[in-house]
């Protein structure tokens, strides 16, 4: 076994015992963003070891979130799976009334007035969260060619659209709420999260080519008109952002949409040139901000690795802009962008390279957040599985 996937089989298997995954504890500690990643980093084990136990754990991660977060809390009056479906049919549908985020504290009450600072620690729906989800039941399902988690994902995506996107704007334009409460009924907070709409168009259109791969394209599987919905959304938005976690969403959501241009699977590439283009400046910004030379207690681990993992996903994609001209145009502006972009990837061997390093893991600010840091450099040390569509 190689020194990177011992790593990352370390980090792993220490993250399956603090939350009680394996061996498996009552009660787990689920937390949706944070599993999503963990079952990507699982199947990857499995691509690299042939070890069918990291298999499992993927599937059984996968059946803990869906048990844990698609039920109400154990401090709430209400009881069973959070869609309202009774138990069997829950059991066949875990995830159609979405899935809770997975916070320490329950979610605010209805008329109770908002707290914002609070509100971070308060359970409820998060959009950007479930996309994350659908991604990783696409992954589970491709790996395992067992079709029950792409259907999953689909159902999840439909519910998600219907709930998220119920608002009207200004001009009578379309838009989206950030956060949910747990049963999806009311809004906890009305503002959009800047990326949401392209992330759910991009995540949407993996499903749909997946649907259409291995479901035959069944008609109860079809997200045509939530994609079309989501599109409209994102004309004429701005990606533009210097936050390193947002701009490695940017090149996540990229990539994706690279990959799945050149399988036939998207139907609006003229997004990609202003998405790549908002990383790039993201890029320039962020470096002269400076905020890499801090010391560790001052740096958010999570969201360096978050842009550590989209800068992985550069080298592919060029590859794959410059092998299809026909595609994406030979000497086009989109390529000299992303071979811009090209020059950064270093900066995220070197974000990987200063959280591998144990003595900037005892600073407070890694263990505050200690396993979704854990996860996201295991993904950053491997991430393949998660970049895949």
């Amino acid at each position: 076994m190689d020194t990177t996937t011992e790593a990352v089989r370390e980090i792993m298997q220490r993250f399956a015992d603090l939350t009680g995954l394996a061996p498996a504890a009552a009660p787990a500690r689920r937390y949706l963003w944070t599993d999503a990643f963990a079952v990507c980093n699982y199947l990857e084990l499995f691509r690299r070891t042939d070890d069918e136990a990291y298999r499992e754990l993927a599937l059984r991660l996968i059946d803990q979130v869906h048990h844990t977060l698609g039920r109400h809390r154990d401090d709430d009056p209400r009881s069973g799976w959070i869609s309202g479906l009774p138990e069997p049919e829950g059991e066949l549908h875990p995830a159609r009334g979405g899935l809770r985020i997975g916070k320490r504290e329950n979610e605010r009450r209805e008329g109770e007035p908002l707290d914002a600072r609070f509100e971070w620690n308060r359970d409820g729906q998060y959009y950007h969260y479930l996309t994350k989800w659908m991604h990783a039941l696409n992954r589970a399902g491709r790996v395992t060619g067992d079709p029950p988690y792409t259907g999953w994902a689909m159902e999840l995506a439909k519910t998600a659209h219907a709930a998220f996107t119920n608002v009207s704007l200004p001009g009578g334009r379309k838009g989206m709420y950030w956060k949910m409460s747990i049963d999806l009924t009311r809004p906890l907070v009305p503002s959009m999260g800047q990326h949401d709409p392209l992330d759910g168009l991009v995540t949407y259109s993996e499903l749909q080519a997946a649907a259409t791969r291995e479901l035959g394209g069944s008609p109860g599987f079809d997200l045509s008109e939530e994609i079309a919905g989501m599109a409209e959304i994102c004309r004429g938005m701005s990606w533009a952002t210097d936050d390193p976690l947002g701009i490695g969403g940017l090149l996540f959501d990229a990539s994706r949409i690279v990959r799945l241009v050149i399988e036939g699977g998207f139907e609006h590439a003229y997004l990609l040139a202003g998405v790549v283009e908002s990383a790039r400046a993201g890029m320039e910004s962020f470096v002269q901000a400076g905020s890499l030379e801090f010391p560790a207690e001052y740096r958010l681990a999570f969201r360096e690795l978050g842009l550590a993992i989209g800068l992985s996903a550069v080298g592919g994609m060029l590859e794959g802009i410059e092998e299809n001209p026909e595609l994406f145009g030979p000497n086009d502006p989109l390529q000299r962008t992303v071979q811009a972009l090209g020059r950064y990837v270093p900066l995220g061997d070197e974000i990987v390279e200063f959280w591998v390093g144990c003595s900037n893991r005892e600073a407070d600010s890694w263990s505050e957040h200690r396993e979704i840091n854990m996860v996201m450099l295991a993904t950053s040390l491997a991430p393949e599985e998660f970049l895949a569509v």
